[in-house]
């Protein structure tokens, strides 16, 4: 993967380089990283001039790794005001890195309101003006292009939401059949692009570029070893059967789920939406509805559904724990039916589940609709859509919402709106929240792993466990692939080494590897300290410190000091 493709979106230039030695060391949210530190002055307007939109692929979306292939989208983010990559499924990155493409980086903004598709394969780039597309949805967006492009192609786009720029709005990706609708969801993103002018990209494959594997049999090997240890892992059988939607019993058991705008850490009808519960509707009502499906090609894991209505035609596809957690227990909503309805919605009018779940739910403490009112919610996100004065402060997410309403209790920081573990009760995701590059984002250093070995009330230890969970993390989203792949990593560190020796034949022990995510964080501690929104800066919620939480009344009580303290801490670098 060699060519980087910068696209101006102003003058329509479109220039292809090779990367050089140096940019070949750098992939997926590593690269983003780098371009930003290097390119977007920081304290740059997100969705102005000198911001740029990075599309990145890890470095090994060109191999048969599993779960290889997701694709890291960044820029500086609308929400956060910092650094902000956010990475997805989707068939977009195979595609990308099967014609050699390294990145696309969207630069400049248009001089005038532009609806334009970026077409890339093999040969080049190019910019298609596309008025039809205008406010579409996005099941309409790829209903059209596939029809436009062919059926066998890699799509990404925006929703109304991203042509609004709203700053809730993600990044859509889909497979070849057009059933999952995967998102780079979180940081506004989708924002981002909307600012640029650029309605999808479509990524046509039907001509390679062959991949220069150093050593193809050592690659071979390690893809097959890893592949057998997922395989045969109880966490990666049990996302089989009943998805990431596996852990939300334990979650309500344990008192950290958001419900009714994090005022509670447990839902009374929390049963209704669990992984076994979920796992076996989806059987019973037959039709197109499906579990264990993969969200990329390469998968072995398959923690992705098709879930289907009454009759069995299809509702939504996928149902992920954070989404039915930020729609459903903290909108006081218990049908799951009318959760996955609203997921659909967000899914059609471009928007981060995550964002918009709890910017519904403070509307809802304000009184703007009650809690549990399911049919409100999807009025509210229609209105979304639509463009109304409403639809646009939800849209814009959970701390313009607040601000809007004058609400106290708002559960974001650093602008972004919490994922689905009340930090109160998972002190660890607390000091995620806190210390994050990303802000309020679980994918940057999930702390649920620890529940069974490390009380998650405790605040002895969260600030360590965190960091090494923030290196970790920050490396496989540098790798292009899933956080469920770690089974392999922790069985056998030995296969990460081996990974990059036969992909690239860099000559990397465990702890050179694992480096790499330190780095990565050091350079985007960097950017966010230069833009002014470091953890020295941004700082938890009062309510969360002060406002106990039941059911065990819990507040958020690790001193600041500690948490400022997190890139201090050295380090085992023998553990994954």
């Amino acid at each position: 993967m060699r060519r980087i493709i910068r696209v101006n979106t102003r003058t329509g230039e479109i220039r292809e380089f090779e990367a050089t030695p140096e940019e070949r060391r750098y992939a997926g949210r590593y690269y983003i990283a780098k371009v930003l530190v290097d390119e977007v002055p920081p304290t740059c307007e997100p969705l102005g001039r000198y911001n740029k939109l990075i599309i990145s692929s890890g470095y090994f979306a060109d191999t048969n790794l599993s779960t290889s292939g997701r694709i890291s989208i960044g820029g500086k983010s609308p929400l956060t005001g910092g650094v902000k990559e956010s990475n997805s499924g989707g068939n977009a990155g195979k595609k990308l890195a099967r014609i050699g493409v390294k990145a696309i980086i969207l630069e400049d903004i248009p001089e005038r309101e532009q609806t334009r598709v970026l077409y890339v394969n093999a040969d080049g780039a190019k910019l298609i003006d596309a008025p039809h597309l205008k406010g579409r949805l996005v099941s309409e967006t790829f209903e059209i292009l596939r029809k436009e492009f062919g059926e066998r192609k890699g799509f990404i786009c925006i929703g109304p939401a991203g042509e609004m720029r709203l700053y809730g709005a993600g990044v859509a990706l889909t497979d070849d059949r057009l059933e999952q609708v995967r998102y780079a969801a979180r940081g506004g993103l989708g924002a981002v692009m909307g600012s640029k002018g650029i309605k999808a990209i479509v990524v046509d494959d039907s001509k390679v570029v062959e991949p220069d594997y150093h050593d193809p049999k050592l690659l071979r090997e390690v893809v097959k070893e890893v592949a057998r240890i997922l395989l045969e892992d109880p966490k990666s059988q049990n996302r089989r059967r009943y998805g990431t939607l596996d852990i939300l019993e334990m979650v309500n058991r344990l008192g950290f789920l958001p419900t009714r705008n994090f005022s509670s850490g447990q839902f009374e009808f929390a049963d209704n939406f669990t992984g076994p519960r979920v796992a076996k509707l989806i059987e019973e009502r037959g039709g197109c509805g499906k579990n264990g499906t993969p969200c990329i090609p390469s998968c072995t894991i398959m923690c992705s559904k098709v879930f289907p209505d009454k009759d069995g035609r299809k509702l939504v596809a996928t149902l992920q724990y954070e989404s039915v957690v930020l729609l459903g227990p903290n909108c006081g909503i218990g049908d799951v039916d009318e959760v996955a309805e609203l997921n659909n919605l967000c899914n059609e009018v471009g928007v981060d589940t995550i964002e918009i779940g709890a910017a519904i739910g403070v509307a809802m403490e304000a009184g703007v609709i009650r809690f549990g009112d399911a049919q409100g919610a999807k009025d509210l996100l229609r209105q979304i859509a639509q463009g109304t004065y409403l639809g646009r402060i939800i849209g814009n997410g959970a701390a313009f919402t607040g601000q809007a309403f004058g609400s106290r209790r708002v559960p974001v920081l650093k602008g972004q709106a919490m994922p689905a573990y009340d930090p109160r009760g998972l002190k660890g995701n607390g000091v995620l929240y806190a210390t994050s590059t990303m802000g309020a984002d679980h994918t940057a250093g999930n702390a649920f792993e620890t529940v069974r070995t490390h009380d998650p009330l405790s605040r002895e230890g969260q600030v360590r466990i965190s960091r090494q969970l923030q290196i970790r993390a920050a490396l496989i989203d540098s790798m292009g692939v899933c956080l469920f792949i770690r089974p392999a990593f922790i069985k056998n560190p030995d296969l990460l080494g081996a990974l990059f020796k036969g992909r690239y034949g860099w000559d990397l022990s465990f702890k050179e590897a694992k480096h790499i995510g330190v780095e990565v964080l050091d350079l985007e501690r960097k950017f966010n300290e230069m833009a002014g929104v470091s953890e020295r800066f941004k700082r938890m919620p009062e309510f969360m410190r002060e406002e106990p939480l039941p059911p065990h009344n819990a507040v958020f009580d690790i001193p600041q000091e500690e948490l400022e303290g997190i890139w201090d801490i050295e380090m085992d670098p023998n553990v994954f």
